[in-house]
């Protein structure tokens, strides 16, 4: 009979992902993963071939887990508004460090640069877009937003949460999920049905 895995994969890509936190992906070895989840470095060279083959497992695992955790941003919370207010911070709330920050960077260069982490990182992209504008029509249809095109909404949305990350890097004042939120915040309110100014929705 086959030996019972020690460890899921899914324990495992989650102690990659930390140690490509403190440490970047470039130093990465199977043998740090290994330490971290209580392996042999030898199972994960079984399981997953080589240290590229445990990154493209990440990057596609994480492109796979958008679905679900929308899902489960919006079971926790009543509105849909709440939700992409929470979905924005995500990554900011997992980000304690500057230097944290500066390695998963380290990973995006790997998925501009290479074509096979290049598929998995468009995939997220693709399901957060997508998942943001879900949220953004339901907050319409729950009158929480006046009426928009979210898709270029959710863009936006998008594109402020990564961006606010990176300055929150640069000049560190408080903590990163408070910088970001409050940046997506200026971004939502003239969307928002409480705001006054007819000009600012146009």
């Amino acid at each position: 009979m086959p030996r019972p895995r020690t460890a899921t994969d899914e324990a495992i890509l989650e102690s990659t992902f930390r140690v490509i936190s403190r440490i970047g992906p470039s130093k990465l070895t199977l043998a740090h993963v290994a330490k971290e989840v209580g392996l042999a470095p030898a199972t994960l060279l079984q399981r997953f071939g080589s240290k590229r083959g445990l990154l493209l497992a990440l990057a596609k695992g994480a492109a796979e887990s958008v679905d679900a955790c929308f899902a489960a941003l919006r079971a926790e919370h009543k509105s849909p508004l709440a939700a992409l207010m929470a979905g924005a911070t995500t990554m900011a709330r997992m980000t304690t460090t500057p230097e944290e920050l500066a390695n998963g960077l380290a990973f995006l260069q790997m998925d501009l640069n290479d074509p096979d982490f290049h598929r998995s990182a468009l995939a997220n992209s693709s399901q957060i877009v997508k998942g943001y504008r879900a949220l953004i029509e339901e907050a319409i249809a729950a009158k929480e937003l006046v009426p928009c095109d979210a898709e270029r909404l959710a863009r936006a949305v998008q594109a402020m949460a990564g961006g606010s990350l990176i300055e929150w890097a640069i000049h560190r004042k408080g903590s990163a999920a408070s910088w970001v939120e409050r940046d997506v915040g200026t971004l939502m309110g003239p969307y928002r049905r409480t705001s006054r100014s007819p000009s600012a929705r146009r």
